[in-house]
């Protein structure tokens, strides 16, 4: 008669959860890209990359690399990405699986992104200055030991985020139906407002319902969480030591760090500084997302000018 009961309990509980993942599907809300300016396409290893172009052609070339997270993409940079294109000729791509990006439903590697950092900074851009936010920093800094870059501004830089190379988290994930469901409980509008208020944001008064509607719309795309099954079971950690990565280089880097970090604390940055003998801007008030908190100064720190924040 037990095992009755639980069969049934379970057979309920999958019932409810395929349920649930049909509903969310038929969303009839549009997926359209956050940010402003040109959508373009680049056809990588059989995936359509998005991203958006904005600013003059003529000017220097600049790369947007946003971070990885269940609902990460490109619009990470949504309160930069103006002021930017006033000088440079900005590039925002979706990662694969990501975003606008295709998201087909592959074993996502950190080898993988790294070589799509660096294909895409070889064929799409010109000795580029890049900023890469969190684990991206590591693909950026791992493709600029191959490509030209002229200069790395990294947030939050990290190579280790989950860790583990758990497979069968990574499985379930994946699964067709209890997966799915798992992963719509993560990237649920509390889930992402409880991210944010963990790490990402110092003030959350400076999350916007905007940004929490649009991360919502990302993680419910078809195949949206195929790459993040592989972020949460640790296998997009890259191996190589990132500041043994960044002590290779000859290229100039400067590490932004949010003062009260905590999953990358600012002890990491001092430490990747002195190593890579980087410059380290250090944001007050601030977690993982200086750039987004505090636009105006981070803005200054890419152009050069440095007289806002604190300087180590």
């Amino acid at each position: 008669m037990r095992l009755r009961n639980a069969l049934g309990l379970a057979a309920g509980t999958v019932g409810a959860a395929a349920l649930a993942n049909r509903l969310l599907r038929s969303s009839p809300e549009e997926f359209d890209p956050f940010l402003p300016g040109t959508q373009r396409s680049y056809r990588w290893r059989g995936f359509d990359i998005a991203y958006t172009e904005l600013g003059d052609p003529s000017d220097p070339d600049l790369v947007l690399l946003h971070g990885i997270n269940a609902a990460g993409s490109s619009h990470e940079f949504y309160t930069v990405v103006d002021e930017l294109a006033e000088d440079y000729h900005v590039l925002a791509p979706d990662l694969p699986g990501f975003g606008q990006s295709d998201r087909p439903p592959l074993l996502y590697s950190a080898s993988l992104l790294t070589t799509f950092v660096r294909d895409f900074l070889d064929e799409e851009a010109t000795d580029p200055t890049v900023i890469a936010s969190s684990l991206t920093g590591a693909y950026a800094a791992s493709a600029a030991q191959d490509v030209d870059v002229s200069e790395l501004v990294l947030v939050c830089p990290t190579d280790s985020s989950m860790g583990g190379g758990n497979v069968w988290l990574r499985s379930l994930l994946r699964a067709p139906v209890v997966g799915q469901a798992i992963y719509n409980l993560i990237v649920s509008k509390a889930s992402i407002r409880h991210f944010h208020a963990d790490h990402g944001y110092y003030d959350m008064d400076k999350l916007t319902a905007e940004v929490v509607d649009y991360e919502w719309q990302s993680g419910h795309q078809p195949g949206a969480r195929f790459a993040p099954a592989s972020f949460v079971s640790g296998f997009l950690d890259p191996q190589a030591d990132l500041g043994a990565v960044l002590e290779s280089l000859d290229v100039p880097t400067t590490l932004v760090w949010g003062e009260d970090a905590d999953i990358t604390p600012l002890s990491d940055g001092r430490e990747l500084a002195e190593r890579a003998d980087a410059r380290l801007i250090v944001f007050s008030d601030s977690l993982l997302l200086p750039h987004v908190e505090h636009p105006d100064q981070f803005v200054t720190v890419v152009r050069g000018e440095t007289t806002s924040v604190t300087v180590e």
